[in-house]
């Protein structure tokens, strides 16, 4: 049986940090829902994975 991994989580901290952002940026983003993440207590988490894919998304737009 295969074992099903689990996301890796960063905070927003991090992802501002891996974006080159603000943190309010980031939560500016989460209010205007452009990007997605999962609450944890009073704490933002979000999927690395999904980032890298909106990343990919968003520049795929930019550059059509």
């Amino acid at each position: 049986m295969r074992k099903k991994r689990m996301p890796q989580l960063i905070s927003v901290e991090e992802l501002a940090d891996y974006l080159g952002l603000q943190k309010q940026t980031i939560y500016n983003w989460l209010n205007q829902r452009k990007i997605s993440g999962i609450k944890i207590g009073k704490v933002w988490r979000f999927d690395r994975k999904y980032i890298d894919e909106w990343v990919k998304n968003c520049r795929k737009i930019k550059d059509e």
